[in-house]
């Protein structure tokens, strides 16, 4: 099988350890751990068994480092992330509200991610690359989005797919630019994994129905809504799918969709039906949120068996 691609931020992230916990004053902190989107992605891709690699920057520091032992000895292939002699590596800081809310810091903008730019991706980069994955999160500056365009039309000029996961934070889309280059990727996507509300961000439509067709009819062939804790909804091929959540107790949301969205785009990949891709995802996401750090609830098939199994087991005859 070709090889899975994902381009963008590779940071760490360090948590504050009590819930109502705020940067206002001094606190304890958890961390640092393995992060960033487009991380989490391949990082999840691998468990998964599928030739994976990501396309980042990280600086010449112990976070960088650590990020790119972590997804080696995970299975992925990191050749593609450049290290920055001159920068740092991107990291975010995180405290989490009484009712589970995150606050984050973020230093993305002026680290090392912000130095990957069109000059890192080259044909060779991506020649076996079957499938790219392209997180809204990343397209924070032109010089990337620049990179991800580049790394979009070279994949699908040699016959790959495309999948877009917006995670938008909603003060990009006031800057005209990086609204424009949203509608870019989407135009070329093959699969959109929004959250929720995100399925109308980029849609003319309000609801979420128009907002479906209006994609369908732009070209994106299938459509997953992720809905947290009320599973996941598949649009594609005129038909519509459900599939509910696991229960879990969730501890930390950080990296559930990137862990779902991997899972969901492995099994079509291999084959697998909408519906058993949906369940699969829904199981990732929910065994993702149990664990404490972004890519520590990361898992392989056996794993999520195992949870789909116990979800099965424990429901009510």
């Amino acid at each position: 099988m070709d090889k899975v691609m994902a381009i963008g931020e590779i940071l760490v992230e360090i948590m504050a350890t009590r819930r109502g916990q705020t940067f206002r004053e001094p606190g304890l902190l958890k961390g640092p751990y393995a992060s960033g989107a487009p991380a989490i992605f391949v990082d999840q891709i691998a468990k998964l068994g599928l030739p994976v690699g990501i396309v980042g920057c990280v600086g010449d520091d112990d976070f960088g480092l650590m990020n790119i032992e972590r997804l080696k000895r995970d299975g992925v292939d990191v050749s593609a992330i450049h290290v920055i002699k001159q920068a740092t590596t991107g990291s975010a800081f995180v405290t989490y509200r009484e009712d589970g809310e995150r606050d984050f810091v973020f230093n993305i903008v002026n680290s090392a991610s912000s130095h990957l730019s069109a000059t890192h991706v080259e044909p060779h980069v991506l020649r076996d690359c079957r499938h790219l994955h392209v997180m809204g999160s990343s397209l924070f500056s032109f010089r990337i989005i620049d990179a991800t365009k580049k790394a979009i039309e070279i994949v699908k000029a040699q016959g790959g797919t495309i999948s877009f996961d917006p995670n938008i934070r909603k003060e990009m889309l006031r800057i005209a630019e990086m609204r424009d280059a949203l509608r870019y990727v989407l135009e070329f996507t093959d699969i959109f994994l929004p959250s929720g509300h995100e399925v109308t961000l980029l849609a003319e439509a309000a609801d979420e129905a128009g907002a479906v067709d209006e994609l369908n009819a732009l070209g994106v062939k299938e459509i997953v809504i992720k809905r947290g804790a009320a599973g996941a909804t598949y649009f594609g091929n005129g038909e519509r799918t459900d599939v509910d959540a696991l229960s879990v107790r969730e501890v930390d949301p950080t990296g559930a969709g990137d862990c779902f969205g991997a899972t969901f785009i492995a099994c079509r990949l291999l084959g697998h039906d909408p519906a058993k891709a949906l369940r699969y995802a829904n199981a990732a996401g929910a065994l993702a949120v149990s664990q404490v750090g972004p890519m520590e609830g990361t898992s392989d098939f056996a794993t999520l068996e195992a949870a789909l199994a116990r979800q099965t087991s424990e429901q009510p005859e």
